[in-house]
């Protein structure tokens, strides 16, 4: 949810439920095998036994059937249909999903290395270019994303909002 700003968030569990529900939602989708956010995607900082940052990453190829969980849970906890979301990457790039780190922990340099460590597991992977989506309304991200190597490729709609969609070669 630290990688989501709270509109976002909000567009998946609507009014009626709360951001501590969606928290429960995705706690669970982090927990299972074969879904976008599983522990099976995670890159992690940690600091002593606390986890400080977070990279959740897969083949692009791979969105539509990680999310399908994602889909039926949002259904079934919160009674909203997602299933006809367009899809924000494709074949070809490891799509980095999730990038976050804790507000006490920013400006250590932490979002940069889980880049570069991203960068090599797409490398390690074959699965070509990282590729992401930032929040237009976050040009905050898109500096440090850019400051790395990522480029812009076009814009795509997500979470209600427009994003734009970058690639790092």
């Amino acid at each position: 949810m630290e990688a989501m700003s709270a509109e976002c968030c909000r567009h998946f569990h609507g009014n009626n439920h709360t951001p501590a529900e969606f928290h429960a939602l995705l706690t669970h989708l982090v927990a299972r095998e074969h879904t976008q956010y599983s522990y099976q995607h995670t890159l992690c900082v940690a600091e002593g036994e606390r986890v400080v940052g977070i990279s959740v990453s897969y083949d692009g190829a791979r969105l539509l059937d990680l999310r399908r969980p994602f889909i039926s849970e949002v259904q079934a906890r919160f009674g909203r249909d997602f299933s006809q979301m367009p899809a924000e990457t494709q074949a070809g790039e490891l799509y980095l999903d999730s990038l976050a780190v804790v507000p006490d922990m920013r400006g250590r340099g932490m979002a940069r290395a889980l880049l570069h460590a991203t960068a090599q597991r797409a490398a390690a992977l074959g699965c070509g270019p990282v590729g992401l989506l930032v929040d237009t309304c976050n040009p905050k991200a898109e500096k440090l994303y850019r400051s790395v190597g990522f480029v812009p490729v076009g814009t795509k709609q997500w979470g209600g909002h427009e994003m734009t969609h970058l690639v790092w070669q």
